[in-house]
Order: C-alpha cells, then sequence, then structure tokens
C-alpha cells in the first residue's frame, strides 16, 4: 500500500464520523461550536494513537482468547491519565467537554482499530493508523462544529482560549450578527441535518470522483486499442 493510499483509506474513506458513524453522540453533542470539537478531537486522536501504540508493543504478551477486556482495561488507563492531565492544565476545555471524556472509553472505533489494526501490524503502522483515524475524525468533527457555530451564533472559534491559555478570551472571528442566526443549528435536531448535509456532500465527492476515474479508464483503453 502506498502512502497516498494509507492516508486516504483513514482521513478520507474509512472516516469514523463520516463513513463509519462511529462515536456519534459525543460527536453530535460536542460540535456546538468549533472549539469544543478541536477540544474533543484533540483528545480522542491522542486516545487513538497512545493506546495502538501499547497495543503493538505488547501484542505478543497479549493471550489472544481474553484480548477485549485486556484492550478495555489499557484504553481507561490511558483515557483515566488523559482526563486527569485536562483537569490539571487545561480545566476550562475538562468543564466543557464534562462527561464526554470518560465516555470515550466507549467509543467503537478504538477497540476496533487496535483489534484490527496494532494487534496484527508494526508499532509505526499502528501509531500512524492512530493520529490519522483520530485526526479524520477532528477534521470532520471541526468541520460541523464550525458551521454549527456560524449558523447558530454567528462566531467562529468563540472560546478558543480553552485550547490555548495564551490567547484572550476575548479572541474570536465575528462572522454576522446573532441576529441573523438560527437556534436550530446549535439545538441536536439541527446537530443531525448538518452531519447528513456534510455526509451527502461527501458522498457526492466520491461519486464524481468514481465517475472520473472510470471515464479516464475508458479513455486510456479506447487509445491503446485505436494505436495498436
Amino acid at each position: 500500500m502506498t502512502i497516498k493510499n494509507f492516508l486516504n483509506n483513514r482521513l478520507w474513506k474509512n472516516n469514523s464520523s463520516l463513513v463509519q458513524l462511529l462515536g456519534l453522540c459525543p460527536v453530535l453533542a460536542m460540535t456546538t461550536n468549533a472549539t469544543n470539537a478541536i477540544g474533543l478531537g484533540i483528545t480522542t486522536t491522542l486516545v487513538l494513537t497512545l493506546t495502538n501504540t501499547v497495543i503493538s508493543i505488547f501484542k505478543k504478551n497479549i493471550p489472544k482468547d481474553i484480548r477485549i477486556p485486556i484492550y478495555m482495561m489499557i484504553v481507561s488507563s490511558i483515557v483515566t491519565s488523559i482526563e486527569m492531565l485536562i483537569h490539571a492544565y487545561a480545566f476550562d476545555l475538562y468543564q466543557a467537554l464534562g462527561v464526554f471524556i470518560p465516555l470515550i472509553v466507549t467509543n467503537c472505533i478504538i477497540i476496533g482499530r487496535a483489534d484490527c489494526i496494532a494487534y496484527k501490524n508494526s508499532i509505526l503502522v499502528s501509531f500512524l493508523d492512530g493520529f490519522l483515524i483520530g485526526l479524520g475524525s477532528t477534521l470532520s468533527m471541526f468541520l460541523i462544529g464550525s458551521i454549527r457555530e456560524i449558523l447558530g451564533n454567528g462566531t467562529l472559534f468563540f472560546g478558543f482560549n480553552k485550547i490555548i491559555y495564551c490567547i484572550d478570551s476575548s479572541f474570536f472571528i465575528k462572522i454576522f450578527d446573532k441576529n441573523f442566526t438560527t437556534f436550530l443549528a446549535i439545538a441536536p435536531p439541527g446537530g443531525f441535518f448538518i452531519l447528513g448535509c456534510v455526509i451527502a456532500i461527501k458522498n457526492f465527492i466520491d461519486l464524481k470522483n468514481k465517475k472520473s476515474t472510470i471515464l479516464t479508464h475508458v479513455k486510456c483503453s479506447c487509445i491503446n486499442k485505436i494505436k495498436k
């Protein structure tokens, strides 16, 4: 597998939020603004990367018959450690994410990647897989969160000081006036609607690329036949 395919499969084709539709509860709950989406995305990426790496390191010592409970212990330990770090050094972000930090333990994508990739591949492949899957999920959440924040509040990156403390709390981008916003965008039904729109756009792009590839292949075949 080429590097391009490796990246494409994890960031686009197998995107956990837009294709596999895993862990949608925190995705929809925490994408009311871009800051919370980035915060949850970074946390999930850290968990995925560390979990894959640790399991890949100790895969020869993990009995096959009881590997799932061991995965859960490893994931729980990593999530708890990260939660404690966020609580200590980014308390505002900790308050914003709330219960959705420990709920990362129940995210199906983490156990799935651990069993399919980390348990069967090298440390480097497992590390990159966890990082890229997490990055793809983060980008998806950021896109959804940005759309919802712009439509619902008319701002972008409001509260970004929760992630980067050196930034002043007044830092954010005002897109348009509050009078032109709609509460539906930041409400749960709006989250489902915007997620559906983003998935529809992605599917449209995939279909268009597929048709373009087929057309190019047909043209090349015809040219080769004419030359013969």
